[in-house]
Formats: C-alpha cells, structure tokens, sequence
C-alpha cells in the first residue's frame, strides 16, 4: 500500500526535536519557526510533557465518554482559570476542523437556525460544514457546496449590517485569520459582529484555533478587543502535537444529553497533553513571552525596508514580500536551514515558533532574511 498523495512535501526526514530544532536523518540542525502549523507552542520535547504523557500511558491511555475522566475536569478548569473563561463549559474532540464543526452545529440547535456568516479568505477547516465556511473553493467537494453560507470582507462593517438578520444561525470569525497571511480584524469590527449576534439572536464564533493559546500575546486574540463570544474552538497549540481540540461554550448555551459526541475526544492521554500545556504555558510565563518576541520580531522586520508588509500580534507574523515569497522561504530551507510557513496569498512569510523562543533564535532568523533579501528583495 501506498500513501494517497497529497500532500507537497519537504525532501527532509526529522527524526529528532528538541526546544525549536529539528535534527533530520543526516543529522543537520533546523530552526522550527512554523511548529507544524503553529502546534508546537511549549517547544519541542519538553521534560514536563514527556513525563505527563508519560506517567499517564503508564496508568491507563484510554476508555470512551461513557465513563468518568477525572483528567477532563482537570483541564477544564486550568483552562477556564488560564483564558479568563472560568465560567464557560468545555466539549473536547480531536481537531480544529472538528471542532468548528461542533460549534456550527451547536449553534444551530440553539437558535434552529442555519444560515451562517464567514468571511473571504477564511480557514476553518477540511471537513463537510468547516470547509464550506472556508473561502477556497479548490478544497470544497460537491457535496461540500453550501448556499446557506454568505462571505463577506472582513473588516466591512457596512456590508455585515446589511447581511445580519433573524435568519442568521451564526457568525464565525477567526481571531486572526492564519492561510490567509495573518490578517488581524479590528477591534470595532469584533465588537460589531457582537453587538449585532445580540441583536438578531445569533450566535458569534470565534475560531481560535490557530490564533490562540498564547500565540498573539494573549491567550485569545479577541481578547485584545474585550469582546465577549458565544462560542470558541480550539485546537493547534491546545496539545503540542498530541491530538485535542475543544469547543468553549457560554453558559446560557444549554446542553442536551447527545447533540454532540465523539469517541476519542478527551481520552487520557490528549488530556495529559493538554495539562502539560497548560502547567507550563503558566509556570514559564510563555503568554508573555510571546508577546514580547513578537513585539521584539515585528521591530526588527519593520526596519527592513525591503519588506512590504509586516501583520499579526505575538508570535502570529505575516511577512510580506513585494515579490513571490517561495523563493524566499526555498533559501531558507535549503541554504539557512529555518522552517518557515507559506500562506493563500502567495507573497507572505508565516511566523509561527513555539511560545517559549527565544532572542537569539529570532536573530538567526532575521540574518538569514536579510541577506537572502540583498539578492532577492
């Protein structure tokens, strides 16, 4: 059997990770600053996640949701303590695309209704109501085809007040939108989407699940516009690799005994994982730490002249070349060694490092481009 083929790959076999390095079959040494799709986001084979998963596979690794798992409450409430959501309730499942599904969905029991509001170059995921949310129709099957969902542009208050009205199942909006090259929505916009959800009885979702968990600074990117969501997925960073994902839901949102349901979601060991992000996430300050290499990152790329573009918060940057940026993210790879991420828009640089880079590692990074820049600005 072969594997189907779909994916464009790297002609590098890692075989070794360890903080933000890569070590391939022959040995040579990569800085990750993309962490697989910004899912490394305490670093490469850290001690205490090791031992967590670890110690738990050791006990028990998994049964279904038909019993008690102490470890879901466990991470439940550390989450809730760490993203200011205490009182908000936890659905876990697998995946990010998983995850929106169940929003979706949750969404429509509450209100029966379905139409729902996305935006243009959106990302929420592959699977059958999360890719038709998504603004790609390369990636979008027939069956996939949806024309209850509207695209508006993002940042477009005037258009999003004339789409909204009582038929509007939900709004779903990524705290800052990833594929697309890191576009940031505005605070007002943010606060718009909000206010009109209340006002038409919808419901806003925010999909966090690349854009939170530290990575812009805060552990949610909506949070730097105090605005308050019906519903928000999560996954990438959620795990450090090990598959989890979730579905953080207000209170006046009311659970009903199997509207949504799955058989590995929560299992111990993506709990283990999840826990061990979070203890260290806390312990090692790395919301922070975030925050200010990025604003250290963003510094030192803004004086690069030969840039067009420098977007995001934390350590969610886009990179904007005033040509192709393959080319660039091609030297990079082959020449410096330093995993980047590419985006739709075919001239962005993705950023996306574990939450616990450091300085000096940013500066490896930034020599490199400049140089590669001199012969290919």
């Amino acid at each position: 059997m072969n594997l189907f083929d779909v994916y464009p790959l790297f002609p590098i076999t890692p075989v070794k990770a360890k903080g933000s390095w890569l070590w391939d079959d022959k040995g040579l040494k990569y800085l990750d600053l993309y962490g697989g799709h910004a899912v490394i986001s305490i670093g490469h084979s850290h001690p205490w996640y090791i031992e967590k998963l670890t110690s738990q596979l050791s006990q028990i690794g998994f049964y279904s949701n038909s019993v008690r798992i102490a470890q879901q409450e466990e991470l439940a409430y550390k989450l809730g303590e760490l993203s200011a959501y205490p009182e908000y309730n936890l659905f876990l499942c697998n995946s990010g695309a998983e995850a929106n599904e169940n929003a979706l969905k949750l969404a429509s029991f509450h209100n029966g209704r379905k139409k729902i509001i996305a935006f243009n170059n959106a990302f929420h995921g592959r699977t059958s109501l999360a890719v038709a949310c998504t603004d790609d129709p390369s990636i979008q099957a027939p069956v996939n085809k949806n024309a209850d969902i509207t695209f508006l542009t993002l940042n477009d208050e005037e258009a999003l007040e004339k789409a909204m009205s009582e038929e509007i199942c939900a709004v779903i909006i990524e705290g800052i939108q990833g594929v697309a090259g890191v576009l940031v929505p505005t605070d007002s916009f943010l606060l718009k989407i909000k206010s009109l959800c209340e006002l038409h009885g919808s419901l806003m979702i925010l999909d966090e699940v690349q854009s939170g968990y530290g990575r812009s600074g805060k552990f949610f990117a909506h949070q730097s516009a105090d605005v308050i969501p019906d519903i928000i997925t999560i996954a990438k960073g959620m795990g450090n690799g090990f598959p989890i994902a979730g579905v953080l839901i207000a209170p006046h949102i009311k659970a009903r005994q199997g509207i949504l349901g799955t058989t590995f979601g929560g299992n111990y060991l993506a709990c283990a994982a999840g826990i061990a992000v979070l203890d260290i996430i806390k312990k090692e300050e790395l919301i922070e730490n975030s925050r200010m290499m990025g604003e250290y990152m963003r510094q030192q790329l803004c004086a690069i002249s030969t840039l067009k573009a420098v977007r995001g918060t934390g350590l969610m940057i886009g990179v904007q070349m005033r040509n192709q940026a393959a080319p660039v993210r091609k030297a990079l790879l082959d020449d410096y060694q330093i995993f980047t991420g590419s985006a739709s828009c075919k001239n962005t640089i993705r950023i996306l490092p574990a939450l616990n880079i450091q300085q000096e590692e940013l500066e490896t990074f930034l020599v490199a481009l400049k140089k590669i820049l001199e012969t290919n600005p």
